[in-house]
This record gives C-alpha cells, sequence and structure tokens, in this order.
C-alpha cells in the first residue's frame, strides 16, 4: 500500500503529501489511529481528503495510507433489519466495541462474517448466467434475499451448492476460475446498472388521502418535503414507511437531532407492518447520521442509502428510499467546501450543490433489472427539506424543486391548528397526474381526474374567497360563494385531515378516498341545484347527513360510504320538495 504523509490539517479536512498515483474517491487511513478518509481532491503530487472521523489529536507529519479502493458497501444477507452510521458501519456492534459514543478509527464489517445463513439454489450445473441472474435465494424474515451474479460477470456454472454458508464463502463457480459468494461490494458513488429505464406509470400507494389523490407520485419517482420545524415531516416519512405499498423500506437520519433519531431508531422496531403483520423492521434498513456526527460521513450517507436501495431494487423490489432530511446534507457539503477555499455560491453554498441534488434524484426510476428473466424494480425517493425558518426561497429546496416531480410543501400554520398532515394544497403539486391518470381510471373510477380537479379548483377559490371575507366580512357574500366556503371546509376537515396514529383513519383505501370526496362533492352539486331554487344555505347546513359525511373517515365499511352518495343527493333534494 502506498504511503503519504500529512502537512496539513482543517477540522475535517486534511491535506497530504507523497500520493502520487492516487484516485479520486479512494479510501485512505489517516493518522497513527488510521481514521477513515476519502480523497477528493488531487493537486500535484498532494492530495486533500475529507476524514469521516473526528481529526482531534492529529499531527503534521503523521502517515496516511492509501487503500487504493474507492468506499464500498457490502450487499448481502443479514442487511436488512440492519442499523448502519453514515459509511456502513453497523451502530450495534460499534457500540459493543466502544460504548456510547463512537471511538475513533474502528472500522467494523457492514456484514456478518460469521453467522451462517440457509443458501437455496436455483440454478444448476451447465447453465449459462450473465450479469444480474439470480442463483438462488436467502430467507431473510419473510423477504427472498435473491444472490445474483454481480455486474460485469458471466459464464457457464461449473459448481453450485445448496446449504449453509457465511457471507464469504464460495456457493457459486463460474467457468471454473468466478468464485462467487452472498456478498457483493459495490462503490456507493457509482449508479448500479440496469437494463433499461421505464415510465413511472404505477403509483406508490400511501393511504394517505391528500397524498393519493391530490398529490400522487409513482413508483420511481421524486418528492420532496420541505417544511419548518414541527411540521410533521418525520411523522409524515414514518406514515410513509408504515403504509406504502413497497416492498423495502430505506430510511436515512441525515444530520438529525440525536433526541430525533433515537425516537426513530426506538419506534421502528415497535411498528407493525400492517400488510403482514409482522415487525417493520424487518423489510427496513436504517442509517442513522446526527447532527453531531463528523460532516464528512453525513455526506456520505445519503450515497450509502441509495446504494442499497439499488441493490434491492435489483432483485425486482420496489424500495422506498425515505432521506430525512437533504438539508442537513447541503450543510455538510458547504462546510467541507468552505475549508476547500472553494468559490461560494447562494448561502455560501458550494456551486455544484444543483448538480449533485440532480445526481442523487435521478437514481429513482422504474427499470427492468439486469438479468436474463425480465424482473422490475424501483426506487421512489422522498426526501425531506429542512428550510431555516420554512424559508422556501433558499437554496436547498429550489434546486430540489427543479428535479423532484412531487412537491408536498409543509405548513407551520396548519401544523400550529392541529391539521395533520400539515401538507399546503396551495403550494403543492404533482408532475405525475398525467402519466397516472390511465391507471387511476382503470383501477379506482373513470371520473376520478374530474373528481380530482374540481375539488383543487374549490380549494382555490376558497384562498380568494377568504381574502374578501377578511376585508368586508362573510356577510357581504353571495349564497353560492358562501356554500363553497362551507364545502371546502368539510373537504379540508373530513376529508384532507387524517390521524396518523388512529385506529381506522390511519390508512384510507383508494376506493374509500375516491368515495369520500364523491360524497362530498354530490352534497355541495345537489345543495348549488336547490339553493338555485330558493333553499337557503343555513336549511341545508342543519341536515343530519352533514354529521354522517364527518364521520366518514371512521367507517370501515366502504358499502356504508357508497351508499351515503345516493342518501346526500336525496336528502337534499328533499328540502324542495318540502317547500
Amino acid at each position: 500500500m502506498k504511503q503519504g504523509v500529512i502537512s496539513r490539517i482543517t477540522g475535517p479536512v486534511v491535506m497530504a503529501l507523497n500520493m502520487t498515483g492516487s484516485c479520486m474517491y479512494d479510501v485512505v487511513l489517516v493518522g497513527d489511529q488510521e481514521l477513515n478518509g476519502e480523497i477528493i481532491r488531487l493537486e500535484g503530487d498532494s492530495a486533500v481528503i475529507q476524514v469521516y472521523e473526528d481529526t482531534t489529536g492529529l499531527k503534521i507529519g503523521q502517515p496516511v495510507v492509501l487503500t487504493e479502493n474507492p468506499l464500498r458497501l457490502e450487499l448481502g444477507p443479514g442487511i436488512l433489519s440492519s442499523i448502519y452510521d453514515g459509511i456502513q458501519r453497523p451502530l450495534p456492534v460499534l457500540y459493543a466495541k466502544s460504548g456510547d459514543f463512537i471511538g475513533r478509527g474502528i472500522m467494523v464489517p457492514g456484514l456478518d462474517r460469521e453467522r451462517k445463513w440457509e443458501f437455496q439454489s436455483k440454478v444448476q450445473k451447465g447453465d449459462n448466467l450473465t450479469e444480474g441472474d439470480v442463483i438462488g435465494v436467502v430467507l431473510e424474515y419473510h423477504i427472498e434475499h435473491k444472490i445474483m451474479v454481480p455486474p460485469g460477470i458471466s459464464g457457464v456454472v461449473t459448481d453450485i451448492a445448496s446449504g449453509k454458508f457465511t457471507v464469504e464463502e464460495t456457493i457459486c463457480t463460474l467457468d471454473d476460475t468466478k468464485n462467487l459468494s452472498m456478498m457483493q461490494r459495490w462503490p456507493v458513488r457509482k449508479n448500479r446498472p440496469y437494463t433499461r429505464k421505464l415510465d413511472p406509470t404505477l403509483p406508490l400507494l400511501t393511504g394517505q388521502r391528500v397524498f393519493d389523490t391530490l398529490f400522487p407520485i409513482p413508483k420511481g419517482g421524486a418528492a420532496m418535503i420541505p417544511g419548518g420545524f414541527g411540521t410533521g415531516k418525520t411523522v409524515s416519512e414514518q406514515t410513509l414507511a408504515k403504509w406504502s405499498n413497497t416492498q423495502i423500506v430505506v430510511y436515512i437520519g441525515c444530520g438529525e437531532r440525536g433526541n430525533e433519531m433515537t425516537d426513530v431508531l426506538t419506534e421502528f422496531p415497535e411498528l407493525i407492518d400492517p400488510r403482514t403483520g409482522l415487525p417493520l423492521i424487518e423489510r427496513t434498513i436504517m442509517i442513522a447520521n446526527t447532527s453531531n456526527m463528523p460532516v464528512a460521513a453525513r455526506e456520505a450517507s445519503i450515497y450509502t442509502g441509495i446504494t442499497i436501495a439499488e441493490y434491492f431494487r435489483d432483485m425486482g423490489y420496489d424500495v422506498a428510499l425515505l432521506a430525512d432530511s437533504t438539508s442537513r446534507w447541503g450543510e455538510a457539503l458547504r462546510e467541507v467546501s468552505g475549508r476547500l477555499e472553494e468559490m461560494p455560491g447562494e448561502e455560501g453554498y458550494p456551486a455544484y450543490l444543483a448538480s449533485r441534488l440532480a445526481a442523487f434524484y435521478e437514481r429513482a426510476g422504474q427499470v427492468i433489472c439486469l438479468g436474463s428473466e425480465k424482473r422490475r424494480g424501483s426506487v421512489t425517493i422522498v426526501g425531506a427539506v429542512s428550510p431555516p425558518g420554512g424559508d422556501f426561497s433558499e437554496p436547498i429546496t429550489q434546486n430540489t424543486l427543479r428535479i423532484a416531480g412531487a412537491f408536498w410543501a409543509l405548513d407551520t400554520n396548519l401544523a400550529h391548528r392541529r391539521h395533520f398532515p400539515a401538507i399546503n394544497w396551495i403550494k403543492s403539486y404533482s408532475l405525475y397526474l398525467d402519466s397516472l391518470q390511465d391507471w387511476y381510471q382503470e383501477n379506482v373510477a373513470k371520473d376520478w381526474r374530474e373528481l380530482r380537479d374540481k375539488t383543487m379548483a374549490l380549494l382555490q377559490k376558497e384562498v380568494e374567497l377568504q381574502e374578501i371575507v377578511q376585508l368586508i366580512g362573510p356577510d357581504a357574500l353571495p349564497e353560492n360563494e358562501k356554500a363553497i366556503l362551507e364545502i371546502t371546509r368539510m373537504i379540508r376537515e373530513d376529508f384532507l385531515q387524517q390521524g396518523a396514529y388512529h385506529e381506522v383513519d390511519s390508512f384510507c383505501l383508494l376506493k374509500k378516498q375516491y368515495l369520500m370526496l364523491s360524497v362530498i362533492l354530490t352534497f355541495y352539486t345537489t345543495s348549488i341545484e336547490v339553493m338555485n331554487k330558493g333553499i337557503s344555505l343555513k336549511q341545508i347546513l342543519e341536515l343530519p347527513i352533514k354529521n354522517k359525511i364527518a364521520r366518514m373517515k371512521e367507517m370501515e365499511e366502504i358499502t356504508e360510504i357508497s351508499d351515503l352518495i345516493e342518501e346526500a343527493k336525496q336528502t337534499v333534494l328533499s328540502l324542495e320538495v318540502r317547500k
């Protein structure tokens, strides 16, 4: 291994001399304690290194050892339900070695080398395998962990075995020379290859009405949730992890406060997956990098998470990657960039902020995976953004806006009014409506888009009317416009507001969402019809059907809600008859 010497130390950034022959993003061991670092700039025979650990105590002249490998992850059985730091060191193992605070220079493997896994082969001697083909499976909890031929390797099977093996033992040999184990190693900054990228046409169903009905995203899409402190970013992401129709969840706590990350780490193992009845943690991988951990590792944690997500995508699974939050990642880029004395961009962020964000979000997508058997897999990215003071004009939010297809804007005022999810329906949008429209019309209802657009038009009209009300009061409005204010209040309280911890309302089927909206809009259109014939709004609002509509979200039987459509129509029309 080549060796250089430290010539300069600036926080987590170290400069080393005598580094001729080094490559960008190679991992190095810095100082006597062999701290982990990564080369981020090369100038002549000197290298600039970002160190993933605290650099306190480093001295000029201490050695720098080049490993001649980039930062790579270990991918294989044992990765599910794991809790890693930003560079894939298992936190439970680190705790056992160093106690409450992570000691410096500790390197532990990402996968357990001692544990034996029951491997069941799916190929035979003489089979011709290409990159991405499934050699066999390991049952990890209730998930079939598919062992695949690594990218770039192919050949004829000359030896194959089933039984119990560690992740390093050979399970398959190709062409008598290529020994394959259950573990792959992959550079985190390099996209994992696939055969072809597909148009996103299948929705990611979350059971949350504001997402599924108003601002849907597809499997393989990218969404952002910006919001100030206390608006519910973490609860929203936990809800998405619990209810979204994906097989695997990767949660990245990037630069979060220690107490928030502790809550997530303690709550996730207790959450029950509603689809299987098993602990949600069994299909979840968590990456924890708290705000007091070194910023360089924070920058790496995003790439660690997306690489793990792509690995499970290649098996043909749908993966949800939840990054909380990309703002802290951007702050890590800014700190390292400042120490490198690079020319700052807006608000001190590096000029390449936009391209780094784009490179991350572009790794989302639905693809045809590598391999002879055509498998489809997807990675859906939902990135939380924590703009300082809730200011959406700051660089992270604005640059993410240009990339993400769905924008779910959290609103501090809604959160203060205890309206959750606190998604502002006026600021939010989804660019995926057209691509998902056919699926919704075929699987939910023909008039789904029409109903959704009418709802959005009413909510937009409410904002205009509220401005008039603030100037001259509600009494100056005509009856028809007062009816709009009343119906939008019902949409907000009886449809958009949803309890994340409610026994029934925490998850809402698409069909139920459609019927609930149909009831409210039927009530509105029928009300306008009878009001045009002389019935007062006050008479309509006194009808008992209004209370039934308010209780729809608590109804378990869809038929009850379906019956309400006709009941709402006939009850309102009966006022005209009585007149």
